[in-house]
């Protein structure tokens, strides 16, 4: 039986229309298999679009934000290592030396 079937809404390959040539969409059916179909999102077309006006605010903001939880810790840290510097520079130099000569025995 070739058009009888069960089911009413059954679509059969011999009725099934894609459209003519060069727009198989415009008879409304659905892709044929293995149609893969692409999108550009806005973004990607206009990276830059906001930039000197959104998001320069925005990073600003948020460096404003992190800058408590950032800055101290470095300035500890550079300060320790300055430090140390400056002491092992003292401990290697002649009056250095001659100060903790005695302490290494």
């Amino acid at each position: 039986m070739a058009g009888g079937s069960s089911n009413p809404n059954a679509r059969h390959k011999a009725t099934w229309h894609i459209g003519g040539w060069g727009n198989p969409y415009e008879g409304g059916g659905a892709p044929g298999k293995g149609t893969v179909t692409y999108a550009l999102s806005a973004n990607r077309q206009r990276p830059f679009v906001g930039f000197f006006t959104t998001r320069t605010w925005n990073s600003v903001r948020r460096v404003r934000n992190q800058i408590l939880y950032v800055v101290p810790p470095f300035i500890a840290a550079y300060s320790l290592m300055q430090w140390a510097i400056e002491r092992n520079e003292y401990l290697n130099s002649k009056p250095g030396r001659a100060e903790f000569a005695d302490a290494e025995e």
